[in-house]
């Protein structure tokens, strides 16, 4: 009796050895072990774009915690799309991140009739990595040297002031100003940022919103002047730029970056890459680096950051609204 029963227990034991070896064999290998080879992150903008230049110091933050490479691939197009939607399709093993964005994830959704992707069924959020306003800006040889002057020449000559944009980030902002101002002023959809740049530099248009990140080497290289930010507050780099809000009260639009994945991607991917990006985010070296960048800090973890974005959601489809922009 005691034989048996031993021998039924180490047919039992053999058999929970053998389940959970099966359990191991069938967990994707990354899980266990990631990375053994290098990372993909996608930028969904150009070479030279806010997301790029974010995408490209995580890469280097991540690849010192998990000593592999970490590879940007730049994938510009339809305000974020095609990059955003390369990342929906890639293969959820961890191999591929997603420099996901304001854009990407929020805006998006109300400016595009059939959008190819759904940011909160398709992706896992990883981790926020900070928020940042947008600037106005014009040619150093722009007779505008304040937003008033701006507006005022607007109002003058109807349909003679143009901006440019090419996100939501670029276009909200343009479009809640023309709002709120009744000013009779157009928008030209650009495929980049680059291309903003050129033609702002060149006088083809004559203001633009850009990014703090993308604005910050244009202004210090005095490319470009700017008028007002968009934050709450007057940016430290540019003390002398006067809010929105101080013309327009309650002119107030941000927008952030973070990192999201396919969705399926293992969690304990997930939240090794979350435990690195919190712990290098928040050194002050690196919380000093981004705040050059014109970006404040602010890490979540999956969880939260998938709450940030669906609120985040809302807050968008009511500047779609205000500022009266049709899904293309």
């Amino acid at each position: 009796m005691v034989h048996r029963s031993l021998s039924r227990m180490t047919l039992l034991a053999t058999a929970g050895v053998l389940a959970a070896t099966t359990l191991l064999a069938t967990l994707p290998a990354a899980a266990a072990d990631w990375p053994t080879k290098p990372v993909k992150i996608i930028a969904p903008s150009a070479a030279g774009g806010g997301a790029d230049m974010i995408a490209r110091t995580t890469a280097r933050l991540l690849e010192e915690r998990f000593k592999q490479p970490f590879v940007v691939e730049n994938r510009p197009g339809a305000g974020g799309i095609l990059g955003t939607t390369s990342v929906k399709n890639a293969a959820p093993d961890g191999y591929t991140f997603l420099i996901s964005t304001s854009s990407t994830h929020s805006a998006n959704q109300y400016l595009y009739k059939d959008l190819s992707y759904d940011a909160v069924k398709d992706f896992t959020q990883v981790s926020l990595i900070g928020t940042f306003g947008a600037v106005a800006l014009v040619a150093p040889k722009s007779p505008f040297k304040t937003l008033p002057e701006l507006t005022t020449y607007a109002t003058a000559n109807p349909n003679k002031v143009f901006f440019g944009y090419y996100s939501s980030s670029s276009q909200v902002p343009a479009e809640l100003l023309k709002a709120r101002g009744k000013l009779p002023i157009d928008g030209v959809a650009y495929k980049n940022i680059t291309q903003i740049i050129t033609d702002l530099i060149g006088g083809q248009i004559t203001f633009a919103f850009v990014d703090y990140l993308t604005a910050m080497g244009t202004i210090q290289g005095g490319q470009l002047r700017p008028l007002a930010v968009t934050g709450e507050e007057r940016l430290r780099a540019w003390p002398d730029v006067p809010t929105m809000a101080s013309f327009y009260p309650g002119f107030t639009v941000t927008g952030w970056y973070g990192v999201s994945a396919p969705a399926g991607t293992p969690k304990a991917i997930i939240a090794d890459v979350e435990k690195a990006m919190r712990s290098a985010l928040n050194t002050p070296e690196v919380k000093e680096r981004f705040e050059g960048f014109g970006v404040t800090v602010k890490t979540m973890d999956s969880d939260a950051f998938t709450d940030f974005v669906k609120r985040d959601r809302g807050t968008w489809a009511e500047w779609v609204r205000i500022a009266n922009i049709k899904p293309q």
